[in-house]
């Protein structure tokens, strides 16, 4: 199994010659990201958020709206309309990361945002699905998440360059949670075409943060991008499995749980009083894992049995009923996701070592194409062999997830990613 080289040492912008003697390994890992380092992180996170919340605003109500269209009554191209975003992802990740390398990073996260912001208003004024379709795949081609998580790269020393990452991955967690608790009570008052149009609005926001907040990057440097050792890497090759099958999972449930709560006798425009309580249980409940993960060295068990929540979760839904079970249900999910979402960016991270900017382009292809295979299967199975199946279609996904992710390594600690700096 091919193995990932590791970074070049690093100097960072306080070490001095004198100091270079007396210094330990430990000294770096313990010292904080300075203010720059962590406005880069916060401004990054939220443009990956605001964009992630334009995909996730429509997962819990979009299925149950699209009945009311013309051309909606065929589930298997709703779950075109919910997944192709995903696919055009896929196709671009790694083209605009390559471009982000030679014309800047800035430049390719504009114009991603301004496709994004393109492809909302064209769904904004279509009223059949085939033109949510259309402007759904122009929505996708902004695919500029592989820019982002470079410029993090560019912007932080390898030392805190895993927090930064983590902040990414935690805000998607969060905008999942957030999009759950408001879809409801906005496609009530502005609308299907309202949210597409927010999604516009959103997207304008976050070019203003790109433009304004995000500290700008030294030139890129190209290089050389080993992505036949990253492809065949065990350990990047199990968490770009990971997040396959955990966004194909989260889309395809997504196209069944908002009509067993309508079924149970919550109203769709009631839906957030359930996400509510739930996401803000699930964030209470996913800190002792996280902790146990991070400070105490349980990152594989922690990981594996998020997994085999989730496996759990995709088999109870198949066979609960009532509300309050799909409620406790719900709450289970929300903790094994929010606890996956935001180890594995890390990891990625903390594995691919001098090819992380290869390795994240990787997984963030199989995210997008996760996302699109999520809505397309899920649409299938339920067109075809109804809601269970959806849900043992999810299962299987994420059981043979658990068998390749058995054989996992522990990761190396915070801080020990990379040599530390020496003096000369």
């Amino acid at each position: 199994m091919p193995s990932i080289p590791s970074s070049a040492p690093e100097t960072s912008p306080d070490t001095s010659p004198e100091r270079g003697a007396a210094d330990t390994p430990q000294a770096p890992a313990r010292e904080r990201m300075t203010r720059a380092e962590l406005r880069a992180a916060v401004s990054l996170a939220s443009i990956f958020a605001l964009r992630m919340l334009g995909l996730f605003l429509i997962l819990p109500v979009f299925a149950e709206y699209a009945r009311s269209l013309p051309d909606g009554q065929d589930a298997q191209r709703v779950g075109l309309a919910m997944g192709i975003y995903g696919l055009m992802q896929a196709f671009l990740h790694i083209p605009l990361g390559w471009l982000s390398d030679r014309v800047g990073r800035k430049p390719v996260m504009v114009g991603g945002l301004l496709l994004f912001i393109a492809g909302g208003l064209v769904a904004a004024f279509s009223d059949t699905l085939s033109g949510i379709i259309a402007g759904r795949a122009l929505q996708g081609m902004g695919a500029i998440s592989a820019a982002i998580t470079a410029c993090i790269a560019d912007l932080t020393r390898e030392r805190h360059r895993t927090k930064a990452m983590a902040m990414v991955g935690g805000s998607i967690g969060l905008t999942f949670a957030l999009s759950l608790v408001i879809a409801s009570p906005l496609l009530h008052s502005i609308g299907m075409s309202g949210i597409f149009g927010l999604m516009s609005v959103l997207g304008l926001v976050a070019i203003g943060v790109t433009v304004f907040l995000v500290p700008t990057p030294p030139p890129p440097h190209p290089v050389r991008l080993p992505f036949r050792k990253v492809l065949l890497n065990g350990d990047l090759a199990r968490l770009n499995v990971g997040v396959l099958a955990l966004h194909a999972s989260q889309v395809a449930m997504f196209m069944v749980v908002p009509a067993m709560l309508a079924d149970a006798g919550m109203p769709l425009n009631q839906h957030w009083k359930v996400y509510l309580p739930v996401v803000l249980v699930s964030f209470v409940l996913m800190l002792g894992p996280m902790m146990a993960a991070e400070r105490y060295g349980r990152v594989r068990p922690v990981l594996l049995g998020a997994v085999a929540l989730m496996t759990a979760v995709q088999l109870l839904f198949a066979a609960v009923h009532g509300l309050w079970a799909i409620v406790g249900v719900l709450l289970l999910f929300f903790v094994a996701f929010n606890v996956l979402e935001a180890m594995q960016p890390s990891l990625v991270s903390r594995y691919a070592a001098a090819a992380r900017g290869a390795a994240l382009g990787v997984y963030n292809t199989t995210q997008a194409l996760g996302l699109f295979l999520g809505g397309a299967a899920g649409g299938w199975l339920l067109q075809h062999e109804g809601r269970s199946a959806v849900f043992v279609g999810c299962a299987a996904v994420l059981l043979l997830w658990l068998i390749i992710a058995w054989s996992m390594k522990a990761p190396p600690a915070r801080g020990q990613e990379a040599a530390p700096a020496t003096a000369a």
